[in-house]
């Protein structure tokens, strides 16, 4: 089996298994493999979080069977193993939709669970957890249990966003949002400064759904996080065209260099940031939350040796001072990031112990990996977003240190005692290693 058959999406690090089984029936008692072990759906997270090298790992996509689907009320239960993909060509005809999504459509719902995906209507719907109803859980006692707020509460908590490590999700029960089509009325605003995006944020949160922005992180000091800025409403009007391509193009070969993120970063930023757009229009689903879905292999733009991904959340009160520090940081790097998201989360709170998400602004950043500045740059990043009290995504994580990620999520001593003793991940062995020397 080759490396990206259970590998992560940002190809860094590559690690790999010493044995792997299909995992087909929900009923089944785990496969006889020796412990650790670890569920691996779509290979859609970033770094170790979804790798066990030496370990044994389950090759979830086989859990692929919808269950039971009530188009009146939006109840859905599948297999784990289901693409959000797949979730939205049943649901989306019947007039229902995610009540929650992450970037990419190619995510496993058993996935999307372990990781507690937002989305860009946080402030409103909250992580995806808020909306799991119930779930199938199977121990390596052989046990198989069905977790709800009520049932198995406590393993409940800990496996919505516990990374794959309280045991084998089989299936999902999730409410779905209702919708009126597939279309949304977006507006998209470009803006010049930093300040301007949080002006823009909070006029956004009463009257917009959806909301994200863009940002060039190699402007100038004095425009430094200039942007455009996408909000958007679920609508049944008149469509500007046809429903796009389900993808347009795909990316056949890995180049021997990155071609994201290089010397003509700053130049195209400038030039993105001029582009003319409308402001007002009725846009397919597709393209708004999935943009890179419909570039296929896209990761590969980045070159044999991967990319990094630094996603951080920041406080509110300090987070346009904190964004400004780590904006600094790496335009003096001199390391740009092709693909700069900011967000907003809100109140709405998890039910998941180890969940990212929480009140404040997020930065999502990729980089190509160059070794040791890149390691060095997204270290300096950790320190920032520690000093101002926020915290780093793990699904998006391939090298954060032990006691940062011990401080990002302090209820992580208690999340342990749900811990399967048979699982476990790269991911998890390096963020506890200092415990054991």
């Amino acid at each position: 089996m080759s490396d990206s058959a259970t590998g992560a999406w940002n190809r860094w690090p590559r690690l790999r298994p010493a044995r792997v089984a299909a995992v087909h029936d929900r009923d089944a008692a785990l496969p006889a493999l020796p412990a650790p072990m670890l569920a691996y759906g779509n290979g859609r997270s970033y770094g170790d979080v979804c790798q066990l090298e030496g370990g044994s790992l389950l090759l979830a996509r086989g859990l692929d069977r919808f269950i039971a689907f009530d188009r009146a009320t939006g109840v859905l239960r599948c297999e784990a193993g289901v693409l959000l993909d797949e979730v939205l060509r049943l649901a989306v005809p019947a007039g229902w939709f995610l009540p929650v999504t992450p970037g990419t459509r190619y995510a496993t719902v058993g996935g999307a669970l372990a990781n507690d995906v937002h989305g860009k209507n946080h402030p409103r719907a909250g992580t995806l957890g808020r909306h799991v109803r119930a779930f199938g859980l199977c121990r390596s006692d052989g046990g198989h249990l069905t977790c709800t707020p009520q049932q198995h509460a406590e393993l409940f908590a800990a496996t919505i966003g516990g990374l794959g490590l309280t045991g084998l999700v089989t299936w999902i029960e999730l409410q779905l949002a209702a919708v009126a089509s597939p279309w949304l009325a977006v507006e998209t605003l470009r803006f010049g400064e930093l300040a301007e995006f949080f002006a823009l944020a909070e006029a956004s949160l009463a009257s917009h759904e959806h909301a994200v922005a863009w940002i060039d992180c190699l402007a100038p000091r004095g425009r430094r996080g200039r942007g455009v800025f996408s909000r958007a409403n679920a609508t049944c009007g008149l469509a500007d065209g046809p429903a796009p391509p389900r993808r347009r193009l795909s990316v056949p070969f890995t180049p021997p260099f990155p071609l994201l993120g290089g010397p003509g970063l700053r130049t195209f930023n400038r030039l993105y940031w001029h582009l003319p757009r409308r402001r007002h229009r009725i846009v397919h689903y597709r393209p708004f939350f999935y943009p890179l879905d419909g570039i296929g292999h896209w990761n590969r733009l980045y070159g044999p040796r991967g990319f990094l991904q630094h996603q951080c959340v920041l406080p509110p009160s300090v987070a346009p001072a904190a964004i400004a520090a780590l904006l600094d940081a790496i335009a003096d790097s001199g390391t740009g990031s092709f693909l700069a998201v900011l967000k907003t989360f809100g109140a709405p709170a998890s039910p998941g112990l180890l969940s990212f998400p929480r009140p404040g602004t997020t930065l999502a950043l990729d980089f190509p990996f160059r070794g040791q500045a890149t390691l060095a740059l997204l270290a300096r990043l950790d320190d920032l977003v520690a000093e101002a009290g926020g915290a780093v995504y793990p699904a998006k994580d391939a090298r954060m240190r032990g006691d940062h990620f011990r401080r990002f999520f302090p209820a992580w001593e208690a999340f342990s005692r749900h811990i399967d003793p048979a699982f476990s991940s790269s991911f998890w062995r390096r963020v506890m290693a200092d415990l054991a020397d």
